[in-house]
């Protein structure tokens, strides 16, 4: 695995062969804060891993003793000021937005606590594995906050009275709890964390990458549709999909009862 320091030492990112990229917040004194340095970093490696024709999937991690700590309300307290809170929530949904719309999936890799912001990034990646000694808390109420930004991929993660809970007391619940809501994928001892984020990366990486591409930028599109548009998208997709040689090559190995030979990943 190659190793470099780009963007910033804030945010550590590593590509291997293999396309995936591991993106390390690298803040941990400061329990990996978004601080407006923090959000901006990690911007400008989303950013460039979306131009990566090559990549096959992300990991998002943090260094430390925490996964990430939210926003840095020291920075925030210094500056009270509207258009500066506006500014820096704005940078933080960008952000957010574009794990979205990266093109392959984003795991989070969490082995400590995920706060505010901090739980909203893996709300919003798209699958989340979690050592059994990681915590979650939208604990911005505690502070006259109400997570706001945070509830909109928390909702979207895990059934409304839940999540309203985790919202209104800001308590923390632990990484089962936080399973069987809907918020993780996947729960593990922190020895078998790494090897079980591999095992999902194998797993994907054994797929065709345009199935997965496609796949991901449908499903986030239709979830916000009415049902007959969902389906319409879909079934679109599903067609386009299907004149890709590696669908044509499925669907062949499948009549002929052999393994795919995929062209591609």
């Amino acid at each position: 695995m190659t190793v470099s320091t780009e963007p910033t030492e804030w945010v550590l990112l590593q590509r291997d062969a293999r396309g995936v990229a591991t993106l390390t917040l690298n803040d941990p004194q400061r329990f990996n804060a978004l601080g407006q340095e923090m959000l901006a970093a990690l911007q400008r490696a989303l950013d460039s891993l979306a131009q990566d024709a090559q990549l096959r999937a992300v990991v998002l991690a943090g260094s430390g003793k925490a996964f990430c700590a939210g926003h840095n309300l020291k920075e925030m307290a210094a500056r009270p000021e509207l258009a500066w809170y506006q500014q820096l929530f704005a940078q933080c949904s960008r952000v957010m937005l574009s794990i979205q719309n990266l093109p392959v999936p984003v795991i989070a890799r969490v082995h400590g606590m995920a706060t505010a912001a901090g739980c909203q990034l893996v709300a919003q990646s798209d699958l989340a594995v979690a050592s059994t000694e990681a915590s979650f808390a939208t604990s911005g109420i505690h502070y006259g906050l109400f997570c706001s930004t945070p509830s909109v991929p928390l909702v979207r993660n895990m059934p409304m009275k839940r999540a309203m809970e985790m919202l209104l007391t800001g308590d923390f619940i632990d990484a089962q709890t936080a399973l069987e809501q809907g918020l993780l994928n996947r729960v593990v001892p922190p020895e078998a964390l790494d090897a079980e984020v591999e095992k999902l990366l194998t797993s994907i990486l054994h797929k065709p990458s345009t199935a997965v591409r496609m796949g991901k930028a449908m499903l986030y599109r239709q979830r916000e549709m009415g049902m007959e548009a969902a389906y319409q998208l879909a079934g679109q997709t599903m067609a386009t999909n299907m004149m890709d040689a590696d669908a044509q090559e499925g669907a062949q190995a499948f009549a002929q009862k052999r393994t795919p030979a995929w062209r591609q990943g």
